[in-house]
């Protein structure tokens, strides 16, 4: 899966929540997106921007298949933190 991504940021969430990755993509195929990824495998969310942007958080209307995901964004983490170290 070819994503281009656009930003990534680590988010340590607070002093005692799961930290977890923001990532704005795009893909090909479906436009603008946004995944958040938590350190436990399997734990991915993926919406579309421009459906969050008019409020759009619906079950089967802006949601996207983690899974589907999880290893390019996975990739892109592994890639930030080898180069920012």
């Amino acid at each position: 899966m070819h994503l281009q991504i656009e930003n990534l940021q680590y988010h340590r969430n607070g002093i005692s929540g799961s930290p977890f990755h923001v990532v704005l993509f795009r893909d090909p195929d479906e436009g603008r997106m946004l995944g958040i990824v938590f350190e436990q495998a399997s734990h991915v969310a993926v919406l579309q921007l421009d459906k969050l942007a008019l409020g759009n958080i619906a079950f089967g209307v802006n949601s996207w298949r983690g899974d589907h995901y999880e290893p390019a964004l996975r990739n892109a983490i592994a890639m930030m933190e080898a180069n920012h170290g």
